[in-house]
Order: structure tokens, then C-alpha cells, then sequence
């Protein structure tokens, strides 16, 4: 998703991607896009994307309860990718 913003605003990821701010609070520079991870307690798989500026945010967000969901997840691109032909990429 960082990527497809980055191109979209014709930017360069690897000069633009802010991904600690440790001890830092103030204002991020306003041509970088931020990313942030966070681990807490026993949640196992929980996901937001989040769009801000001043006053409001667009927030896109995945929750799994299990991680029997990831499990079954990768078990069927296995199953899928089983059956695909050889070819070019």
C-alpha cells in the first residue's frame, strides 16, 4: 500500500517511508508517509490503515481472531498456486 502511494504522489518509498519516531513528537515532514506497527496482549492478528490530516481520518481496517485464519489463508494460495502452469512472469 506504501508503495502504491508513494508512486500514486510520484515519490520514491525508500526516500519518503518514516518508520520510527521514537521519542519524537513533533509535526513529520509533510512529503513522508509514516508507518507504525504496534504489539499488545493477546491480539493475533489486528491491521489498520490510516489516512490523516488535520481534523479527520480514513481508516481501513482487517481483524482475525485466530490465527487458524492466516493457516487457512496460506493453505489454499498453496492449493491455488498448485494448479497454476508454468509460464513468464
Amino acid at each position: 500500500m506504501g508503495e502504491a502511494i508513494a508512486g500514486a504522489l510520484g515519490r520514491d518509498l525508500k526516500e519518503c517511508a518514516v518508520y520510527e519516531r521514537v521519542g519524537y513528537t513533533g509535526e513529520r515532514d509533510p512529503k513522508s508517509i509514516g508507518f507504525a506497527t504496534i504489539r499488545a496482549g493477546d491480539i493475533v492478528g489486528e491491521h489498520t490503515a490510516m489516512f490523516a490530516d488535520i481534523g479527520e481520518r480514513v481508516e481501513i481496517t482487517h481483524k482475525a481472531s485466530s490465527r487458524m485464519t492466516f493457516a487457512n489463508g496460506a493453505v489454499r494460495a498453496a492449493s491455488w498456486i498448485s494448479n497454476q502452469h508454468n509460464g513468464a512472469v
